[in-house]
């Protein structure tokens, strides 16, 4: 633990009003960078070569994000990640460390040493608990609350992250209904649904004759949020070659349809989203820095569920009361329901939990749903509950040859988005479970077999809650 916490929250009448942050520095006392000094005024800082780091470095031997420090309720904790060389702390190699006063940690040929100071940073928290559409009284979403309702009425760009099923289309959605563009187009593009030779044209439009099949003149989803917002989710399966346009397209506010040579102004707000560790994606090479650096502007992280489990009941009772409003009569939580859905870890987020409850409501006989009512897991989506068929299924796949999905997932009132998110979790869960029983549990080989560092692994199968008997590093 750390010997003081970095962040405190203060109450007023049994209810959080505001959090202090305290203010703490790194020094760089020796490498390329020695005598500079860097406050910490954010509860998550991160450090290393990349342009995108609060603690820049020029030492060659370290990685463009090496390493992050977070402040929290048991003070500041340092995070190694995944750098190539390594973070120490004397001899020591770590993953992560709380930093005392004093601590003195290597990255590359750089020393660094952390000191606390005596002053502190107002965090606000806003008084309400609820942004437009998203729910929440916890410190954690009243903290992101009072940062969107100073950024909504903006034009500022908002980068949204957080695992999967955590809500980031309709924080999205809210800043847009929020802000002075609401009765403007809000156009959504997801970058990992469309093919990549599609793609250009999918976002800037294309002209007539262009390629093989543009047989008129289309307006790309630019045009489309003209005067509006365009919401970019899942930017990091963005592919590599077409950032460098992107980045013209948000600098210079103009861009050019495909075969065109006409300049288009354009006034559009722009919000992305992700869920992957686009840090990691700028150390690999596979995610442009200077199109990070545009696009983060502003970065809202969505905390998973498990995070903020005082949440579940407001969520629930909302869900429910959508359901009653549809089935016309009253529902209610048994105890026994509530207490499951709260000692449940939510592995796909608000997403799992509004599956479970509305399945719940919607089956239930009575107007009390009660732990019987409840199904959870894999089982819980509305829709047939495998959603990969390996043989046997009766709808060809889009190519014509290989797998299936499950028919339901292609019947009436399941988005795309969820379908393919329903397919996607059950590929990982059976990859994974054959990959770890393939190497006897064996997480180093099994990460290796898969092309993945072993945090993100571990990562993936906390996620999926899946465990494998005997496994070890």
């Amino acid at each position: 633990m750390g010997s003081d916490p970095a962040v405190t929250t203060i109450f007023d009448g049994g209810r959080p009003t505001v959090r202090h942050l305290r203010k703490s520095k790194v020094v760089v006392v020796s490498g390329p960078d020695a005598g500079r000094e860097y406050e910490l005024t954010k509860q998550r800082v991160g450090g290393g070569r990349s342009i995108i780091n609060d603690i820049p470095l020029t030492d060659k031997a370290v990685s463009g994000t090496h390493f992050e420090i977070v402040g929290e309720d048991d003070g500041y904790r340092l995070v190694d990640l995944n750098s190539t060389n390594g973070t120490f702390v004397g001899e020591i190699r770590i993953k992560e460390i709380y930093l005392r006063p004093g601590t003195q940690f290597r990255v590359g040929h750089t020393e660094l040493r952390f000191q606390p100071l005596q002053d502190v940073v107002e965090i606000a928290l806003s008084q309400r608990d609820r942004f437009d559409s998203v729910i929440g009284s916890s410190v954690k979403m009243r903290e992101i609350f009072a940062t969107l309702e100073k950024v909504a009425p903006s034009d500022l760009t908002v980068m949204l992250t957080g695992e999967t099923g955590t809500g980031k289309e309709l924080v999205a959605r809210s800043i847009h209904n929020m802000s002075p563009r609401r009765q403007k187009p809000f156009v959504v593009l997801d970058c990992g649904a469309i093919p990549r030779e599609l793609i250009e044209s999918t976002l800037f439009g294309h002209e007539k004759g262009a390629f093989t099949g543009a047989v008129g003149q289309h307006k790309g989803c630019f045009e489309q949020a003209q005067g509006g917002t365009i919401f970019l989710d899942e930017i990091g399966e963005l592919d590599i070659g077409l950032q460098p346009k992107l980045l013209r397209v948000l600098e210079n506010r103009e861009l050019k349809r495909v075969g065109g040579d006409k300049l288009i102004k354009i006034d559009v707000r722009v919000l992305a989203a992700t869920n992957r560790d686009l840090r990691k994606m700028v150390n690999q090479g596979t995610f442009r820095e200077d199109l990070y650096f545009r696009l983060s502007v502003i970065l809202v992280e969505n905390p998973p569920v498990r995070e903020r489990k005082e949440d579940i009941p407001q969520l629930v009772h909302h869900f429910l009361a959508e359901v009653a409003k549809r089935r016309g009569m009253a529902l209610n939580i048994a105890v026994d329901a509530m207490s499951s859905l709260m000692g449940h870890d939510w592995p796909g987020n608000v997403r799992e939990l509004r599956n479970v409850v509305e399945r719940a409501a919607s089956l239930c006989d009575q107007p009390t749903i009660t732990r019987a009512d409840m199904v959870f897991g894999r089982d819980s989506f509305p829709v047939a509950p495998s959603a990969l068929t390996a043989r046997g299924a009766s709808t060809p796949s889009a190519g014509g040859g290989g797998g299936a999905v499950n028919p339901a997932l292609l019947g009436p009132g399941v988005t795309f988005k969820d379908a393919k998110q329903q397919v996607l979790d059950e590929f990982e869960r059976l990859y994974l479970g054959e990959l770890l029983n393939r190497n006897k549990g064996n997480i180093t080989r099994s990460a290796h077999e898969a092309g993945l560092t072993r945090y993100h692994l571990r990562e993936l199968l906390k996620r999926h809650n899946l465990a494998v008997k005997g496994m070890h590093e």
